[in-house]
């Protein structure tokens, strides 16, 4: 998708106008009759534009294809598959070999850049809207912010310097700007984020669940302000969530994996990724995740096209589970577990000769068809807010029993148990434990290059760490490519460049 493409009539043309807000707001109603003249005159108009911003968040540009590469680029996973030809977007990005047209970076910008778009128009044309519930309007408008900073923030953490569009552009050469810097974009999805947060309500109930809430965008205003090193600002957002959102941790953590725990998106959720069942087809832009068939053990016969294999669990991350870690047994299939039908999994597999796979996103052949997973992904957990608590206060009171909330609930072990793995009494290398905890807790939920990435320059960083990981794993006969400064961000896709001539490179592509 062209950058030349997100123009209103472009947007008009590919909007699927939805209906409800539950899970079900993803299912696409007939939209062959709307114009820029005859729609947005209506407070059904706003929320049904507002719903579709969401939806390109279910698709190959972000959840459904896109976003768990990045597990596959960090220390998490391997690409797996079957061959060298199978996905070979993910084995580029694996090797760190990467060409200007990657899909998986080609998918990603078009994909945000379309839900950008969509979230513009609705900040744009419903204020206009008469005869509007003003609450209604307001919480489209806070839904939009937030959108788009979600959007800006994937962008800018994978890209660096981007377009940045706060209005839908005018023209088709209106959209060929250069990029604008990564502090100015970071600027933007701050304060889009506080204006979120006094836009949109505490919660929702009945078919409004899953949009954006108060909670959501001061949750991901956490993330914006850990990510930029502002850990005082990190820890206030963080704080507020904890203290005030009326979220609590799943006694077990296996529970935020669940389909049946979905009805309410979570007691420990703050922001899910909404997918659903029942279209029964191969479908990379579906209403439904094709996680549980992608990382389905290949060949095991565990899910409706017999799995895929990818994005396959690195022996050494197997390995760093503590002993009584119950995260383990609900992220990955070990040799010997048992599946659903008595089955188990195999010591070797094709793409996978350790015998792992990823777990977490299994459903198996219940309640789901082809590509057509009905399990949210959870975005924002409150589980990520007491560590990034943890990690902006440091070793202090706050900050020990933030990471020991984590800790508690994973086996029942502090983190000055001597007991815990790579950790003492004294607790000093606190910052490394916060973010072992992150890669744990937050395993294959596409967290942990962006972790890596923003420690660049220490120990825990991405070049030292990803460096040591490849020898490691060829050490025992698998192949991993070694970052470089200039993989710490993607390529622009060269459509793109293509397409806009104010565009340039990212250095070293």
């Amino acid at each position: 998708m062209n950058i030349s493409k997100f123009t209103c009539g472009a947007f008009l043309l590919s909007l699927g106008l939805l209906t409800g807000c539950d899970e079900k707001f993803l299912e696409e109603a007939p939209a062959d009759q709307v114009t820029d003249a005859n729609f947005y005159q209506t407070q059904q108009d706003a929320i049904q534009a507002t719903t579709a911003a969401y939806s390109e968040l279910t698709k190959e540009g972000q959840y459904n294809l896109a976003m768990w590469a990045f597990d596959i680029m960090a220390d998490i996973s391997v690409s797996g598959g079957d061959d060298g030809n199978d996905a070979i977007e993910y084995k580029q990005l694996e090797a760190f070999s990467i060409p200007t047209t990657n899909t998986v970076a080609t998918r990603l910008w078009g994909g945000c850049f379309i839900g950008i778009q969509r979230a513009n128009i609705v900040l744009q044309k419903v204020p206009s809207i008469q005869n509007m519930d003003p609450a209604i309007q307001k919480r489209c408008l806070g839904e939009a912010q937030f959108l788009r900073a979600k959007f800006y923030f994937d962008l800018v953490r994978v890209y660096g310097d981007v377009p940045l569009f706060t209005t839908p552009p005018a023209s088709p050469d209106a959209v060929n700007i250069p990029r604008t810097p990564a502090a100015d974009v970071y600027k933007q999805i701050e304060q889009d984020l506080i204006d979120a947060i006094g836009n949109l309500p505490t919660s929702y109930s009945g078919a409004d669940l899953g949009r954006a809430t108060k909670w959501a965008a001061t949750g991901l205003l956490a993330k914006v302000y850990i990510t930029e090193g502002k850990k005082t600002e990190a820890a206030q957002r963080a704080r507020e969530v904890i203290n005030n959102s009326g979220k609590t941790l799943w006694a077990n953590y296996a529970d935020n994996f669940k389909v049946a725990n979905e009805n309410q998106n979570g007691k420990e959720s703050l922001f899910e990724v909404q997918y659903v069942n029942g279209r029964n087809e191969y479908e990379r832009n579906n209403v439904g995740s094709a996680m549980n068939e992608f990382f389905g053990p290949r060949g095991a016969n565990q899910t409706p096209g017999s799995g895929y294999g990818f994005n396959v669990p690195e022996p050494d991350f197997v390995a760093g589970y503590e002993a009584g870690d119950t995260r383990k047994a609900a992220t990955v299939w070990v040799p010997g577990d048992v599946y659903p039908d008595g089955g188990k999994q195999s010591a070797r597999a094709t793409g996978s000769p350790f015998g792992y796979n990823c777990k977490k996103w299994f459903v198996g052949k219940v309640n789901t068809n082809i590509w057509d997973s009905p399990l949210n992904v959870p975005v924002l957990r409150l589980a990520e807010m007491y560590l990034i608590l943890a990690e902006a206060v440091g070793p202090t009171t706050e900050g020990l029993e933030a990471i020991n909330k984590v800790r508690r609930r994973a086996f029942g072990l502090d983190i000055n148990t001597a007991s815990a793995k790579d950790l003492t009494a004294s607790t000093s290398d606190f910052t490394g434990a916060v973010l072992r905890e992150r890669k744990y807790e937050l395993a294959f939920e596409f967290d942990r290059w962006f972790d890596l990435k923003r420690y660049n320059g220490t120990p825990y960083g991405l070049i030292p760490v990803m460096t040591a990981q490849a020898n490691y794993l060829r050490s025992i006969g698998i192949q991993r490519g070694t970052p470089t400064e200039t993989n710490l961000v993607l390529p622009i896709p060269q459509s793109e460049l293509d397409a806009n001539p104010g565009l340039k490179q990212n250095p070293g592509y």
